[in-house]
């Protein structure tokens, strides 16, 4: 074994044995936070991280074998094609970041952005696939892996920048640049025929992009450890009864201004629809009062209370909670509580009374 072959085995003993733990410890916190909440984002990070880990178990291959010309072209095949694949996952994470860019972000929120991303992606893999098959040595061919990377460097770039910074972290907002231009210029290096100084800069961006990684998902841990700040008077709700062709209705809810959700309509059942209509109802004859009351737990009178138990209005909020998150994808202490809080309030002096919070103005209902 030769110095370089030497090299290429350290090299890929540690690719494989970091990355593979940094792929664990991503796939740990989806598994334990971003599971519950739906999000894969973290997962394809983890998936782009382990394309490295791969691309060491092939150098740690390739460095017990003859260097024949046709093994040197098979081992920066299987490195274009990882390459490809890493930055193929990482372009798959964007979507699924909180904060992005103005001016990126109806780009990556849209189905073309699968296009856009795909299609770049088959036309560097089936030449690279191509090349590996045959044997040709054609440097443009070769090298297509490089000018997918530039293209997910200088998103990304823009994507860490704004997550980071949009959290108030803006000395990591700062590192990451460093760190990307760090990781491009080991881009640029693969064009090359240094060796060994492409293998020390590529221990140094993936170690350093691994970092950028992490700290990246313990702020979105932060992010998920603060309780959301919701204002009634930043909420606007709209109800709407449509029938449908079938002669049935559907009861229509549309709930804007709510920390983390996009402005979209769900619908809700008739019991959950007609206890919202009988809020506004009270809210709209009589702006300054507007209670409703809750059965006592215990009584004997005859009175049709308007609220059977403390239990319906927790049902209702669960209801509300699933439409605008996803059934199950909310916190009770980040979610529920605020969110409740928000939109009903109680009586000081009546405990059983209850209103809804909402400015009259910000409710649209055919009440």
């Amino acid at each position: 074994m030769d110095t370089t072959q030497q090299i290429l085995n350290f090299f890929g003993w540690w690719e494989l044995v970091t990355c593979s733990f940094a792929f664990l410890g991503l796939l740990s916190i989806w598994y334990h936070l971003g599971k519950k909440k739906g999000d894969v984002g973290q997962v394809w990070l983890a998936l782009s991280v382990f394309c490295w880990a791969i691309s060491g178990a092939i150098d740690i291959y390739y460095s017990h074998v003859d260097y024949t010309p046709q093994n040197i072209i098979s081992v920066n095949g299987w490195r274009s094609i990882l390459s490809l694949l890493n930055s193929l996952f990482i372009l798959l994470s964007l979507p699924w970041f909180k904060h992005k860019p103005a001016w990126l972000k109806p780009m990556i929120e849209t189905k073309t952005w699968y296009i856009i991303i795909g299609l770049p992606f088959l036309f560097s893999l089936l030449p690279t696939v191509s090349r590996m098959i045959t044997g040709s040595s054609e440097s443009l061919v070769s090298e297509l892996d490089v000018y997918f990377a530039v293209f997910t460097l200088i998103v990304l770039v823009f994507i860490l920048w704004e997550s980071f910074t949009k959290r108030g972290l803006y000395l990591l907002g700062y590192l990451s640049v460093i760190f990307v231009l760090v990781t491009l210029v080991a881009q640029l290096y693969k064009i090359t025929d240094e060796v060994q100084t492409l293998l020390l800069i590529s221990a140094i961006f993936k170690s350093l992009l691994i970092m950028i990684f992490f700290s990246l998902a313990l702020s979105w841990v932060k992010d998920l450890a603060e309780v959301l700040k919701i204002n009634a008077s930043d909420i606007y709700l709209s109800l709407d009864k449509r029938k449908q062709s079938n002669g049935r209705y559907q009861n229509l809810i549309s709930i804007t201004g709510i920390p983390e959700t996009d402005s979209k309509s769900f619908t809700i059942t008739n019991t959950y629809y007609d206890l919202l209509q009988k809020f506004i109802l009270a809210k709209k004859t009589s702006p300054t009062g507007g209670w409703l009351e809750i059965k006592p737990k215990s009584t004997s009178r005859n009175i049709d209370y308007p609220i059977k138990d403390y239990n319906e209005i927790k049902r209702l909020t669960i209801s509300l909670l699933d439409g605008l998150y996803g059934k199950g994808l909310w916190d009770k202490e980040r979610h529920e509580l605020p969110f409740k809080e928000a939109l009903f309030e109680f009586s000081k002096e009546k405990g059983r009374q209850i209103r809804i919070k909402l400015p009259i103005d910000h409710i649209s209902s055919e009440v």
